[in-house]
C-alpha cells in the first residue's frame, strides 16, 4: 500500500515521539509499504526551522536526507494535477500545507498517515 505522511508524522516518528499512535508506527515500521514524502513536507519544515519554530536534532539537510535513507521514504513532487485538485478544495481546513497533502492524497489516491481530524472532512482516508 502507498501512503502519504502528514509533517508531524514524519517528524514524531523519527524522533520516536509517544504521540504518534501504535497504529500509525506500526504502518510506517512495517516494510510492506511505500511511504511517501511529499515536497510540501520538506518545504513546510525548512520554512518552521528558518523561523525558529521548529528545532531539529540535526541540521535540515542532514535530517532530512537521514529521514529518508533511514526509511525508505519516496518523495512526491507537487505536480500540475495537485494544484488543479487543491483549487477544488473547499476550505475546511486553513493550513496551506495540509490543504496541499489532501490534493496528493486524492491524486494519487493514497491514505494520509495523521492525528489531524480536521482532514476527514474532504475525500480522503486518514490513518492514525
Amino acid at each position: 500500500m502507498r501512503i502519504l505522511l502528514d509533517t508531524h508524522t514524519l517528524l514524531w516518528f523519527v524522533n520516536n515521539n509517544p504521540q504518534i499512535s501504535h497504529k500509525a508506527k506500526h504502518v510506517l515500521a512495517s516494510g510492506a509499504n511505500e511511504i511517501l514524502l511529499s515536497a510540501c513536507t520538506l518545504w513546510e519544515i525548512a520554512i518552521k526551522v528558518g523561523l525558529n519554530k521548529l528545532q531539529l536534532n540535526k541540521p535540515y539537510e542532514a535530517f532530512v536526507n537521514k529521514a529518508i535513507a533511514d526509511n525508505n521514504l519516496a518523495l512526491l513532487p507537487i505536480t500540475v494535477q495537485h494544484g488543479t485538485a487543491l483549487i477544488t478544495l473547499p476550505m475546511c481546513h486553513r493550513d496551506p500545507f495540509d490543504r496541499m497533502l489532501v490534493a496528493q492524497a486524492m491524486v494519487e489516491r493514497v491514505p494520509i498517515i495523521s492525528c489531524d481530524t480536521a482532514l476527514d472532512a474532504y475525500p480522503v482516508t486518514r490513518i492514525w
